[in-house]
């Protein structure tokens, strides 16, 4: 069970990195720009937080951050042209309904309040 979750950790990582990569490189427009800041955002509330605070704080951003993949990915399967891009949305939803699935085990597991309480 452990490997299977380093696996997708690993998996996410990759992804996760794909997809900043692409976004890095995509002409900015609005909603680009309040992404960004709200990766900002998240990362300086988290750098002020240690402990079990951080954990909290981290297991919620993280699943926030997830979601925010999914609807992107879930956009590309009807919205992309190129089958590469739904391929790889496909892989994606695998993926980060995986890790937000257990992302929310170890809120429960530690008692922490989830999101969608």
């Amino acid at each position: 069970m452990e490997s299977k979750s380093l696996l997708f950790g690993i998996i996410g990582f990759i992804l996760g990195g794909l997809i900043v990569s692409v976004a890095a490189t995509a002409t900015p427009s609005d909603t680009d720009s309040q992404t960004g800041h709200s990766m900002n955002m998240s990362s300086n509330s988290l750098s002020s937080k240690s402990g079990k605070e951080f954990d909290k704080a981290f297991l919620s951003q993280m699943i926030e951050h997830h979601q925010g993949a999914l609807e992107m990915a879930e956009l590309a399967e009807t919205k992309a042209s190129h089958i590469e891009i739904k391929q790889f949305s496909n892989t994606v939803i695998d993926v980060q309904s995986k890790e937000i699935e257990a992302l929310q085990t170890l809120q429960q597991k530690w008692g922490y309040k989830t999101n969608s309480q």
